[in-house]
């Protein structure tokens, strides 16, 4: 098998527009939260969220070009960019047989909904008589996002779209690591975006009793384990790595920040909504990504937990890291409690932390918990308040969707 390195970030979020600052506000523990401004959230339960400020998509596309994409495509093409950019690739220098060896896997969990909603708001509203944009259809398909990639860099290798909900980013990522390990591709963007702070999103996450409502301190809302938790807080933006064959990105000199050695996913195959209360599919996909890497679980020095800020999903992952390390002092924090749920695009995100913390020695804590829940299994090192500085050889990243699904990657420091 093929080793896998990752050589490129880009990331779009509501921490910062480009990844240094997006770190920087992660390790200085900053919460990106506050009033909604997408829309009018008066009538609405949940007035807040984790929205992405300042993004300047002129900065990378013209007015005609924008008008065609939906805000998650339009974050995907901005995260995407910054990551090539940062991995050194020039394309165009390229000859094209060498782009046959180029792919892109780009997740989203909702697509373009805004374009969505726009559009029937503005058919219902209307005469009656059918009136869409002809870039409707491909504005919301879920597939767009890692098309239109492939399309700004001519990149022939494999294209497509993984969907799992919240875990759909970490499925981009783990797929494209067991393409280039298989050698079908030497070189893979890989990664997710989400632009789901819209009317439908809130209303029908507030009506699932999903979203936290603590619009009196909404920058404290996410705050995972908890005793006084009451749900997660929407986020937006994107996430993107560059995944190389090591063999392709030694050759051409590139810079690497980590190796990718593990990714396990599985199903909980319980509920719709909820996760098993004993953690089962947390336990079969980290299980599964440390048996692939070789490497025995006392080797793990971080787990980024999904750690979404909910009643059930927050215990039931602690249950299941307990029950498979025991009384080991792998350290653990919920990265969520800053940035939000980036939904689709959060296992990307988190990705790009879990590398960072392993290229840098730093754990990144868990802000907002005051008193940890009395059913969170004792014995657990919890980061909460303050980074960590300590050498971080394995960080394993954890996500969870709707419907059961599952994924852990797991990366190494990078070692000849």
């Amino acid at each position: 098998m093929k080793r896998v390195v990752i050589t490129g970030l880009g990331a779009i979020t509501p921490l910062g527009n480009t990844v240094n600052e997006f770190w920087e506000n992660i390790v200085a523990g900053k919460s990106a939260a506050g009033p909604i401004t997408k829309f009018d959230s008066t009538k609405f339960k949940t007035h807040f969220a984790c929205e992405v400020k300042d993004f300047d998509i002129e900065a990378y596309l013209d007015k005609k070009e924008i008008k065609k994409y939906d805000l998650f495509t339009q974050y995907a093409i901005a995260a995407s960019d910054q990551a090539i950019k940062d991995a050194g690739l020039d394309f165009e220098a390229m000859d094209e047989k060498d782009r046959y060896e180029i792919g892109v896997i780009w997740a989203t969990g909702n697509g373009g909904i805004s374009t969505f909603e726009s559009q029937l708001k503005e058919f219902n509203t209307g005469d009656g008589t059918p009136r869409f944009n002809p870039y409707f259809i491909p504005k919301m398909i879920v597939d767009i996002a890692a098309g239109v990639i492939s399309i700004r860099h001519q990149l022939h290798g494999p294209n497509y779209c993984t969907v799992s909900a919240c875990a759909s980013s970490n499925t981009a990522i783990i797929n494209a690591f067991d393409t280039i390990r298989l050698g079908k591709a030497k070189v893979m963007i890989a990664g997710g975006s989400e632009a789901a702070i819209t009317e439908s999103s809130v209303g029908g996450f507030n009506s699932a009793q999903a979203l936290s409502k603590n619009n009196e301190a909404p920058q404290q809302a996410s705050r995972p384990f908890d005793v006084d938790r009451d749900g997660f807080v929407m986020g937006e933006g994107a996430g993107a790595l560059i995944l190389e064959d090591l063999d392709y990105a030694l050759a051409r000199g590139a810079n690497i920040y980590a190796e990718l050695v593990g990714g396990g996913m599985a199903a909980d195959a319980y509920h719709l909504t909820g996760t098993h209360p004993e953690g089962l599919g947390a336990i079969l996909g980290m299980k599964k990504a440390v048996e692939e890497a070789g490497i025995s679980l006392a080797e793990v020095d971080y787990i980024n937990a999904h750690a979404t800020s909910t009643g059930i999903g927050d215990i039931s992952e602690l249950v299941g890291i307990k029950k498979l390390f025991g009384d080991l002092p792998v350290a653990i924090s919920g990265t969520k409690s800053m940035t939000g749920h980036l939904l689709g695009a959060a296992g990307a995100v988190e990705s790009i932390i879990s590398v960072l913390s392993v290229k840098n020695d730093i754990i990144p804590p868990t802000i907002n918990t005051q008193k940890l829940d009395d059913e969170v299994p004792k014995g657990l090192n919890i980061v909460l308040g303050k980074p960590i500085y300590k050498t971080v050889n394995y960080a394993l990243n954890n996500t969870f969707g709707f419907g059961g699904h599952t994924a852990s990657s797991l990366f190494k420091k990078y070692s000849k």
